[in-house]
């Protein structure tokens, strides 16, 4: 047997001198403008992806058509490593670090990708640079805490019984869904006779209800009696009788058919924002003079108003906080414990170490030892 060590400095450059064999050996480059690549590609990512995902591509990558018109870039096949870099300066001007590694990402997968079309010149894709991130550090820190939710339901109850927005918000802070999970439910959704009353939560992808992980993301979620005390008391009496543009009764609605996403985010946006609660602006705004509460357009603007996403890891935070093992909160929720903990659960250590300590108690009646 043969006792020579492998040489692996070699091995770990294979790759590149693989590389420059193929920059001998490529095609020719064929002249394509930034957008008419983006538009292929996005062509291209549709049908292996959501189009959530396809919108978020194009959106982070019209920044670099921008760019190349602004600086005389036409032809990709010019595209060169200085000029990446330049980009990513100019993109980092508006982004925080997270923001900015998600942008540059997406741009070395479209770089490389470019390159199979023979947009541009062999290995760029090699040359784009993304920022390292922190163990944590891609974890976003937003969430509506359950006491505020608490107080927004308890208002909208109040002052916006059973309309939509109303269930909009009971809706995404009773189950912790996603936004696409809601929008895609159906009046034939909601049980609230069941043994169990529940939503079912179902992927409908070719009538424009797509929900995230596809059939995967499929489930019931159980919902208490009171919450479907109102959500019938707004079917009885505020629910607009439409179908959307496939038959389909949705269960979010409007005089106009099923609820937009954006629509949904405006709902949340607007009733997120302390002052239409009659609450002191804790920003020191003249609500008189702010365009966050005087603009129906500008609601986002409110540096106190949230997307839908921060009510959901509010939420998971709550169940996790209550003693809920992470396993149930993962099926109820359609998220993985690796990910709840990565990016949900903002329990502060001591939290944690409490309850991990009551759950010993329990368990173990108070010892903890072997003695």
């Amino acid at each position: 047997m043969s006792n020579e060590v492998p040489d692996i400095a070699g091995e770990a450059n294979l790759e590149d001198r693989l590389a420059d064999l193929l920059d001998q050996t490529t095609d020719p480059l064929e002249p394509t403008t930034p957008e008419h690549a983006l538009e292929l590609y996005l062509n291209d990512k549709v049908r292996g992806c959501q189009q959530a995902t396809v919108t978020s591509h194009r959106s982070r990558l019209g920044f670099l058509v921008d760019w190349c018109e602004e600086n005389g870039i036409d032809n990709l096949n010019d595209l060169t490593a200085r000029d990446l870099h330049e980009f990513r300066v100019w993109r980092r001007q508006d982004l925080k670090t997270v923001s900015e590694k998600t942008q540059m990402d997406t741009l070395r997968v479209f770089i490389r990708w470019c390159e199979s079309i023979g947009a541009v010149t062999p290995n760029l894709y090699r040359k784009v640079d993304s920022p390292d991130l922190e163990a944590g550090e891609n974890a976003r820190d937003t969430v509506l805490h359950a006491e505020r939710a608490r107080e927004i339901l308890t208002y909208l109850e109040q002052y916006e019984y059973g309309t939509v927005d109303h269930i909009c918000w009971l809706t995404l802070a009773e189950t912790g869904m996603r936004l696409g999970g809601a929008r895609a439910l159906d009046l034939r959704d909601f049980h609230p006779d069941a043994e169990t009353p529940h939503f079912d939560v179902r992927h409908r992808p070719e009538s424009d209800t797509p929900i995230k992980n596809k059939s995967r993301g499929e489930r019931r979620i159980a919902v208490s009696v009171e919450a479907c005390k109102i959500i019938e008391d707004y079917l009885q009496h505020q629910r607009p009788d439409v179908e959307d543009e496939y038959g389909r009764e949705p269960l979010l609605a409007t005089s106009h058919g099923r609820v937009a996403r954006s629509t949904i985010r405006t709902y949340i946006y607007r009733w997120s924002r302390p002052c239409v609660r009659d609450t002191e602006c804790p920003h020191d705004r003249d609500p008189d003079k702010c365009e966050a509460a005087t603009d129906r357009d500008s609601v986002a603007q409110c540096p106190s108003s949230v997307t839908p996403h921060p009510i959901r890891r509010g939420y998971i935070t709550q169940l996790l906080r209550t003693g809920v093992p992470v396993e149930t909160v993962s099926e109820r929720c359609n998220v993985s414990p690796a990910i709840i903990d990565q990016h949900y659960d903002v329990r502060s250590e001591e939290d944690k170490m409490r309850q991990r300590q009551q759950v010993l108690d329990d368990v173990q009646g108070g010892d903890t030892g072997y003695t």
